[in-house]
């Protein structure tokens, strides 16, 4: 099954699942990794850590983990879900 891992910055774990749920998975698990499963692809929120830039701004950091059935689908689910985490300044 391939896979890609991306990190997120900013956007809480908690968003970050649910964005794997408003595409069709389920959570399986309640700690790290957070595991989501659907009929033919699973999504892993697999940890969060802090990252300082200065002593005051700070952000988290996430490392995620999409696998699929293959890889066409795997970039078309890639797609959704970076829509889903887009965020515009202002």
């Amino acid at each position: 099954m391939p896979h890609r891992d991306l990190e997120f910055r900013g956007i809480s774990k908690e968003h970050l699942g649910m964005y794997f749920e408003e595409l069709g998975a389920r959570r399986i698990t309640d700690s790290f990794p957070f595991i989501y499963s659907a009929d033919s692809w699973e999504g892993q929120v697999l940890s969060e850590m802090e990252i300082s830039f200065t002593k005051i701004f700070k952000v988290n950091s996430i490392q995620i983990r999409i696998s699929a059935n293959d890889e066409n689908e795997l970039d078309d689910l890639i797609k959704k879900y970076r829509y889903k985490t887009t965020r515009v300044g202002g």
